[in-house]
């Protein structure tokens, strides 16, 4: 997998280009639209699991953790291109076009975006920054792009005004329900805290009372208890399942594992 390249730098377009599959989890801060050139996309949240493929449009909304797989074509590239909505233009353009959001979204978090020939155009008008990455855009070219984007999206469906121009604040979440669903993605506390609409200090205030221990103490009990789950119950192979379990390393999954249990997975797995 080679590094994304940034057609405005650190703020709107990415290209990906690989040759083999990749998996990572990622917390999504902002909104984005992902055009799939080459391949398959597929993106796995504890709600929602969505697929993509050659020239089809997905628009993810902000503040989800999720897993995102990108498949190459058979006997070629993996290619997309991302645009980041972030949320200080998305306000300008509410300005700006006078937009008012009258009710709530409610349908699912991530949505396929039908094709169309204006959004098509669109987004041919961006590849060859892409095909030639030493043409960059300048900023004001960039933002006008994001803008048409943003247009284009509320013109193909108009219900999207909701989704986009969402700027109320993340409201406390259940906590208890929220960490059970989404224990295994290894991401730092302060995004779970954000994750559930709290500061870190009101985020472990609030984990203490509900679980009565810390936040890092529980999270690795947890893993630990599924993990051994997994491997008596469903004969799970320690090496196939730490990283999804939120481990970095299986060393470590294997030494947590010995000193909570006093036997190594991979001596459980022997004996169930």
């Amino acid at each position: 997998m080679v590094n994304p390249t940034e057609i405005i730098p650190g703020v709107v377009f990415y290209s990906y280009n690989s040759l083999s599959k990749k998996d990572k989890v990622c917390f999504l801060e902002n909104h984005k639209l992902v055009l799939l050139i080459s391949g398959k996309f597929t993106l796995e949240t504890s709600l929602q699991k969505v697929s993509i493929g050659k020239g089809e449009m997905l628009l993810i909304r902000k503040n989800q953790l999720g897993q995102i797989t990108k498949n190459p074509a058979p006997d070629a590239h993996y290619e997309t291109v991302v645009i980041s909505l972030q949320e200080e233009l998305l306000r300008k353009i509410a300005l700006d076009e006078r937009v008012e959001v009258k009710e709530k979204y409610t349908g699912a978090p991530n949505i396929v975006i039908p094709a169309n020939q204006f959004l098509n155009g669109y987004f041919q008008s961006i590849l060859p920054y892409i095909r030639n990455p030493n043409e960059k855009l300048n900023s004001d070219m960039g933002m006008l792009k994001v803008r048409e984007a943003v247009k284009l999206l509320m013109h193909t469906m108009p219900e999207l005004s909701s989704v986009l121009f969402d700027f109320s604040e993340a409201h406390k979440i259940d906590l208890e329900k929220f960490m059970e669903s989404h224990f295994h993605y290894n991401i730092p506390i302060t995004e779970f805290a954000e994750l559930t609409g709290r500061s870190l200090a009101s985020f472990k205030r609030d984990f203490q009372k509900a679980f009565a221990m810390s936040p890092r103490q529980w999270l690795l009990e947890k893993r630990l208890t599924e993990a051994k789950n997994l491997i008596e119950n469903r004969h799970q192979k320690p090496s196939a399942i730490y990283l999804d379990l939120g481990f970095e390393s299986l060393s470590h999954f294997s030494s947590s594992f010995k000193k909570k249990f006093g036997r190594a997975p991979s001596d459980l797995r022997i004996s169930a």
